[in-house]
Parts: C-alpha cells; structure tokens; sequence
C-alpha cells in the first residue's frame, strides 16, 4: 500500500488501448490508444479539471477510474486500496466513497422510477437504513441541492434538466462521498442553468468537504472550481499546473501552446486551433501535438516530450516551453 496522506486518488502509468480486429481469423491489426500512460494525483479535498478535446480519452479515464472498464497496465489508488486489485466486495466498500455524476441527467436516472426509488436504490445497494431513516435522509439530501420536499414522488421526466442534474447529484452525494468525479456535468445545460449547477458543487464540495475530478471540454467551466488543471491531448497529459497559473495573463506564453489555444479560444469566442486533431488510432511520430502547434520546430516531430516539472507544481510536455 502507498502512502495517501497526501493524495485521495493516484494513477501511475495507466493504460488502455481498445484493439482493431480484422479478416478471416479476427487478428489485431492495430490499436486505439485511448490512454497511452497517465500519471495523475488528486489531493485531499482538492478539485482536478481534466480538459481536452472530445475523443482525447478523458472519459475512458474516468471509467477505468470509476471500475466500469479495466486498465491494461498501470496502477491506481484510491483512499490507500489499490483499484486494480479489489474484488466486488471490496470495490462495493469503495464505490461508497467514489461516486459520479454524468453529463446528460434524463439517460442517467431511471424514467421508470419516482425520486423515491432513484435515491433508495442509491442508498440501499451500499447501506442499512430503516424506512424512517430512509425517508429523513432523502428529503435532507433533495434540500441539499435545492429541491422541495414534493420532489421526492414525482418522476425524472416531471423536472427541467437543471432540476434533473440536481437529483443525480442528491443521489451523488446520498453516500458521503470522499470523491466525485463529474463527467461533463454541466454541458448539456443551458448558460444560466449551468452557473446555477456550478454555484451548488461549489457549495457542496466545501460543506462536505471532498475532492472532485471535473471533466470537461470547456476550459472556462473549469477556472473558477478547480484546484488543479490537467489537459489532456490524444492520450496523454500534454499539462498538470496549479490552475492560477493556467489563468494568470502573465503567464500565457509559458503554457503549453495546446492550453494556450484553449484559452484564446475561450477569451476570444473562436477556435484559434487550425485543422484536426490526430486519431487515436494514427497518433503522430514525436510531439502529438506537433501537427497543429504553430510553435512547431524539427525535434518536434522527430522526438516525443516527456511530462517534466518547469516551476511550482507547473508540468509540461513540451521541448519549448
């Protein structure tokens, strides 16, 4: 066991590549490298925003992280217990306190089931309570997140997304969760309903004092809640900095140019990134990046750089920066 004073969550070197089979005896003929050696940590109470462009691999992480598909190589600690190892009760004890709230809320909770049953099938697939009890603890959860007591018996399809997102998130945090990771949580919202969404994980995460790994494609959803900022590019980490940093203006050319372009992006409300990223099944020769960089030299394309430590918890991919 290693040592998690320090960190909640702790991935080394994780893989998982998903393999292309073809012809009369279904041989691999290649392999899509969906994560291609992550090394990440995630601090107590502290908030991770994983960003990157749809298809990089951020949500193939997040599953692998949260049990639903399994590595192939690489190790990943949660709360001390090794991932990998644990069997299904042991992974039943952890998923107490690892738990998820995905991007569309309709899809992911039950249209057959009443608020009453969402929350009940939570809290009785990982704990003993008396209907009592029960009934006390749902209606205190939907006053967490700002829904009524008449809540509890209506169905998913009687709520706006917004109240939606609100009764997974309830459902979330029925467990005491240590973590939440949050899979695109709001950006099947609208721009208000999004603000509103943010405001309330703000508040929960400090009342109950736990860690997050916030996925998104939006870097600017990510500033204001986020610790740390991780970019992810075809992959692998391109950057992991303290997010002050990311953000500073005065620190813009000292950034990866892959981050740099998203946050222009985001400042100047257009894509300042030309063509396409790669495959992941064809990924590039050198730096993964380097098809689009416009900082682009030689040893770009000839070597691939390594995620190194520059200054103050700031670590780069990249030969130029």
């Amino acid at each position: 066991m290693i040592d998690m004073s320090e960190n909640l969550l702790q991935l080394k070197e994780v893989k998982k590549y998903f393999p292309i089979k073809k012809g009369l005896f279904y041989k691999t003929v290649a392999n899509v490298k969906a994560v291609d050696g992550v090394d990440l940590s995630i601090g107590q109470r502290q908030t991770l925003g994983l960003v990157g462009e749809s298809g990089c691999g951020k949500t193939t992480l997040s599953r692998i992280i949260l049990r639903l598909i399994k590595e192939d190589s690489g190790s990943i600690y949660f709360n001390g217990r090794n991932l990998c190892a644990a069997n299904k009760k042991e992974l039943r004890q952890i998923r107490k306190g690892l738990q998820v709230v995905f991007q569309d809320p309709f899809n992911s909770l039950d249209p057959k089931f009443r608020v009453r049953e969402i929350l009940k099938e939570a809290l009785y697939a990982l704990e003993k309570y008396e209907t009592s009890e029960f009934e006390d603890r749902a209606v205190g959860l939907l006053d967490q997140v700002g829904l009524g007591r008449d809540a509890i018996d209506r169905f998913p399809y009687e709520f706006s997304g917004g109240e939606r997102q609100r009764i997974a998130i309830a459902r979330a945090i029925s467990t005491n969760p240590k973590m939440l990771i949050l899979d695109e949580a709001v950006s099947s919202l609208d721009v208000l309903i999004q603000k509103q969404i943010l405001d309330l994980l703000l508040k929960l995460k400090d009342e109950l004092q736990i860690s997050c790994l916030f996925i998104s494609h939006n870097l600017n959803v990510l500033k204001n809640f986020s610790d740390r900022i991780a970019v992810m590019y075809l992959g692998k980490m391109a950057e992991v900095a303290p997010a002050l940093r990311i953000f500073s203006e005065d620190n813009l050319k000292n950034v990866h140019p892959y981050t740099e372009a998203l946050i222009l992006s985001g400042v100047r409300r257009k894509v300042s990134l030309k063509g396409e990223p790669e495959s992941l099944l064809n990924i590039p020769s050198g730096c993964r990046f380097h098809t689009r960089c416009p900082y682009r030299k030689d040893v770009c394309r000839k070597r691939e750089p390594a995620l190194e430590l520059k200054k103050n918890g700031h670590f780069i991919a990249c030969h130029f920066r």
